[in-house]
This record gives C-alpha cells, sequence and structure tokens, in this order.
C-alpha cells in the first residue's frame, strides 16, 4: 500500500496531537505528586528506570544538556529523596545516580508504560528501520523547530 507524503502527513497530524495529550494526561502517581516534579525530571527519571543508573555525566550526555544541570536536578531530587546518589568505587569523582528503591515502583507504574508502548512499536522493525525512524522524528524536531521564512504577522 503506497501512502502519498500528504496522506502521511494527515495521519500525522490528527496522529501527533492525541500522542501528545496521552503524554499530558499521565497523571503523577499520588505518592509522587508532593515532590512537584517538572516536565524535565521526566526523562532524567525514564533514563534511570531503563538503565537502571547512571553517572551524571552519561545522564547529561543522553539528556543533551549540560553535567551542571543534570547535577543541579540530581540535588533536587535526592533532597527529596526520589533519587539516591553514590560515589562510584573505581573513581571517587564520578557520581551514580538511581532511583530511590520506596520509589521505584510507582515511577516505574508511571513512565514505564511509555517504554514498553514504545518497545512494542519498535521491536518488529529491522535495525535500519529503526534508524529511518529515529533519524525521521529528529529531521522533524529540527525543521519544526527553524524559524519561519519571516517575522509572524502582527
Amino acid at each position: 500500500m503506497s501512502t502519498s507524503v500528504d496522506d502521511a502527513i494527515r495521519t500525522l497530524l490528527l496522529l501527533m496531537p492525541r500522542l501528545v495529550g496521552r503524554a499530558k494526561r499521565t497523571p503523577v502517581p499520588p505518592e509522587l505528586s508532593s515532590f512537584n516534579l517538572a516536565p524535565r525530571h521526566l526523562s532524567l527519571l525514564a533514563y534511570l528506570l531503563f538503565e537502571d543508573e547512571l553517572g551524571v555525566n552519561e545522564l547529561a550526555a543522553r539528556l543533551e544538556v549540560a553535567p551542571a544541570t543534570v547535577s543541579l536536578m540530581v540535588g533536587d531530587l535526592s533532597r527529596k529523596g526520589v533519587l539516591l546518589r553514590r560515589e562510584d568505587e573505581t573513581d571517587r569523582r564520578r557520581t551514580i545516580v538511581s532511583i530511590a528503591p520506596e520509589h521505584h515502583a510507582s515511577i516505574d507504574a508511571w513512565l514505564g508504560r511509555g517504554a514498553s508502548a514504545w518497545r512494542t512499536a519498535l521491536s518488529p522493525l529491522t535495525p535500519e528501520q529503526r534508524r529511518m525512524f529515529l533519524d525521521t522524528l529528529l529531521a522533524y524536531e529540527r525543521a519544526i523547530g527553524e524559524p519561519s521564512d519571516g517575522p509572524l504577522p502582527g
């Protein structure tokens, strides 16, 4: 079945708002609501949920932010008891971050469904198809972020 570019765009114009809407409607679990988690915390928590533990620099690289930014977020969440920080035994300069055991189940119930859904969607694809899918999303992100041809009217 051949789909024209315009047909694909029509489908995406319906699909993308539904996906964003579902993500926004995913409520923070009551046991985590008092921590005032911001959207910037979600990716950090999702990475830790997926990887179990990571160093601050590794988190910064994956989140594409400065290590100082991650250190601030980790510091905030560790003071609240959401995250644990520990010194790497083999490199004392390295800080290892993980989700506190008492919050792991809540965070997994909250964010784990997204990772599971992506696994379901991506597993049947070949590595080349997955790469094309990711490259397409990244190209869309770049294109949507580009300025228009001129100033906005108004």
